[in-house]
């Protein structure tokens, strides 16, 4: 049954899969996002928290995005597992810190997507994934400057906290 609905893609099994994974990476993203978020509104952050509210929502659109993509191309969407994240963190710049490292996984992951899609002649998943690959630069960008804002702001003052916590929820 599996090849019957082969003929009925255009997306070879190597590309379809490498979506999944893709799918469950954004999906994992916003989980890990979501629970930085309820860290952050237990520590009085609630600024950082309601950005980290928005960043969870983004990423669970970027999940939909890939995982309709591959049902509308006729692949077989798998729904990705919920794995354990993380739920306590350090710092408030841990956190971000994070972040900046899950946006480079996700970066790294989309470019492994459009190399096989370039192996494989792909050009409509290619040109598919290139709107992820200017989002990427956005979601990086934005995961410095948090960073950058504790290179300018004191974390250890009680005044830099609450400082920090504005300042991160302008960002994007």
């Amino acid at each position: 049954m599996k090849d019957l609905l082969r003929t009925r893609t255009s997306l070879v099994e190597g590309v379809e899969n490498i979506l999944n994974l893709q799918a469950k990476l954004e999906s994992d993203a916003s989980n890990k996002y979501l629970a930085m978020a309820a860290w952050l509104d237990r520590n009085g952050y609630a600024n950082s928290a309601s950005y980290l509210y928005k960043q969870a929502e983004e990423e669970r659109e970027h999940f939909l995005k890939v995982f309709k993509y591959i049902t509308d191309m006729g692949g077989i969407a798998v729904t990705p597992s919920i794995p354990e994240v993380q739920q306590e963190f350090a710092s408030l710049r841990e956190v971000f810190e994070i972040a900046l490292q899950n946006e480079i996984a996700v970066t790294q992951a989309v470019n492994k997507v459009i190399a096989k899609c370039r192996a494989e002649n792909d050009y409509a998943t290619e040109d598919f994934m290139m709107w992820y690959v200017a989002e990427q630069r956005e979601e990086e960008k934005n995961a410095r400057r948090a960073l950058e804002l504790f290179e300018l702001i004191d974390e250890n003052e009680a005044a830099g906290k609450f400082q920090l916590d504005v300042q991160i929820s302008k960002i994007g």
